[in-house]
């Protein structure tokens, strides 16, 4: 308890949470560091008018079973008014096997849509013009597979590279960290990521080609302090990867961007985005010189934490996915998906994922939380929480440098122990009741409500199968081989990988096969225990 008897909290983060905050609480000073929005360090945000002159793109995550029923799924979505596609594939395609792969076995179509080839691709974005919607898709270790499918089925719609605009996710060395998709070692991964910034500068240039992600490892456990310095440190280290294949940073910076999660812990959540603006800022201008001011900003996506999603009583989760997009509008986000309240049970109803859709679109025009850029600035408690959460990053971040940079620790297993260690503190705390879970651990019910979830075609595996036996048996054997061959030869020197890449998957080679040929020469990754 403090004077005023109020009881003593503490930040996720771990810093105290005092019960009132005064001026000299902000070390940062006020108006000190803050700025104008639009203009560096970017604390209030990355453009001048915000969500004042349009709100935040709209970008709800879908995809299961088979590309036709996920090109339903995305038609559903445009026509209830979501401005971005977002791209969720199966842990085969992620993981860069085809659907007929041993591997395979069990996991088609299950926690996304199965691509294996540019056939699927096509399905997939049927009666979808791709010179007039923004598409991310969430695909890491084989982006470049996906991306240049998706190259190739533009083309097809008349479509040139130039007019394409969406995102790859492209972030390997959290797979290493948290979430495990990765195939081939890092350094090899690294030489993968600074190819595919060559190639959109001159291929896609409006393409993001990264989005660094703290999800992942905040799913994992990681507190918002662990989630933004590990994620800066692996920015650091793409940059660095970057630098080190030649390209000038002004050349590729501008079109990084990022991915974090949105937790309920609104205040906090706010300062930790607007601390990671700061201090990505800071990096880009003094540590890498970088001149152009878009090299500076740190753009974002968001999503809404599925972690804290529960089983029990799902309907709550409307209120926790309610509670964490305004943290993400009041954070300054450029895209946002709101995840569905049936997700803690199974892939999104039709009903549930339009839902969570509403739920931005009440935010953006019910609320005037567009009328105003930045209407937290100058708050005594989230300006004193930005400077704490800036500090606690630049301090962690020193850390894994004293590793000697983000790959570095990887290999030594620092992010991934300091991630596990706090989420068995919070495991520790919700079983003990010191973390208040609604309908988990409190204010639960004796009787839940059935629920029917959404269900995935047990045959879409099968289905598969015959989809590739047909694709092997109508194109060229000797025209595939060649260009799988070519690639190896590529992937042995220098060159950029995506060139004879691209002409393999036009040959219908698949994902897989493309896959397995840089397997052929890079080998996989094998993680280490050693920290």
């Amino acid at each position: 308890m403090d004077q005023s008897g109020s009881r003593d909290r503490t930040a996720e983060s771990g810093f105290a949470l005092r019960p009132v905050y005064r001026a000299e609480d902000v070390r940062a000073g006020l108006p000190g560091r803050l700025g104008e929005p639009g203009h560096y360090p970017y604390t209030r945000g990355v453009y001048p008018a915000m969500y004042t002159r349009r709100p935040w793109t709209m970008r709800q995550y879908a995809g299961f079973g088979t590309a036709t029923e996920s090109n339903a799924r995305y038609h559903q979505l445009i026509e209830a008014g979501t401005m971005g596609l977002s791209v969720a594939f199966d842990l085969p395609t992620q993981m860069g096997y085809d659907s007929d792969d041993p591997i395979a076995h069990g996991e088609v179509g299950k926690v996304g849509v199965a691509v294996d080839s540019l056939g699927d691709m096509r399905t997939l974005f049927d009666g979808i013009p791709l010179d007039e919607v923004s598409t991310s898709m969430t695909i890491n270790a084989p982006a470049s597979v996906l991306l240049l499918l998706y190259q190739l089925v533009a083309e097809e719609q008349g479509v040139s590279g130039a007019q394409l605009t969406g995102t790859i996710q492209n972030d390997v060395l959290k797979e290493y960290i948290a979430r495990g998709t990765y195939i081939f070692p890092a350094a090899q991964s690294l030489r993968l990521t600074a190819d595919i910034f060559a190639y959109c500068r001159t291929e896609i240039p409006r393409w993001n080609t990264i989005s660094i992600s703290g999800y992942h490892m905040a799913e994992a456990g990681a507190n918002p302090v662990q989630e933004i310095a590990f994620t800066l440190a692996n920015g650091v280290e793409y940059v660095r990867a970057a630098l080190r294949a030649g390209m000038a940073v002004d050349e590729f910076a501008p079109r990084l961007s990022f991915f974090f999660v949105s937790r309920t812990t609104l205040l906090e959540e706010v300062a930790k985005f607007r601390a990671a603006r700061r201090t990505w800022a800071r990096i880009m201008k003094e540590e890498f010189r970088a001149k152009d001011p878009k090299s500076w900003m740190l753009r974002f996506h968001t999503q809404t934490a599925g972690v804290q999603l529960t089983a029990q009583q799902p309907e709550v989760n409307l209120v926790r996915v309610a509670v964490q997009a305004l943290a993400a509008v009041f954070g300054g986000t450029q895209s946002l998906h709101t995840n569905a309240y049936d997700e803690a049970i199974a892939l999104p109803t039709e009903k549930a994922a339009r839902l969570a859709l509403r739920t931005q679109q009440v935010i953006a025009h019910e609320t005037d939380l567009t009328a105003t850029v930045d209407p937290f600035a100058g708050s005594y408690a989230v300006e004193a929480m930005t400077d704490e959460v800036e500090n606690d990053v630049v301090e962690l971040m020193a850390k894994v440098e004293e590793l000697g940079g983000a790959v570095r620790a990887i290999e030594q297993g620092f992010q991934k122990a300091e991630i596990e260690r706090t989420a068995y503190r919070t495991a520790q705390q919700i079983d003990s009741g010191e973390r208040v879970v609604v309908g988990v651990n409190r204010f639960t019910l004796a009787n839940e409500e059935r629920y029917e979830p959404l269900r995935v075609d047990p045959h879409i595996e099968e289905q598969q199968r015959e989809r590739l036996a047909r694709l092997r048996s109508d194109r060229s054997d000797h025209e595939v081989s060649t260009a799988l061959d070519a690639l190896r030869r590529t992937a042995e020197g220098n060159d950029n990988v995506l060139y004879p890449m691209k002409n393999a998957l036009a040959a219908k080679a698949t994902v897989g096969e493309v896959c397995n040929a840089l397997r052929d020469v890079w080998g996989t990754y094998v993680p280490s225990e050693t920290f």
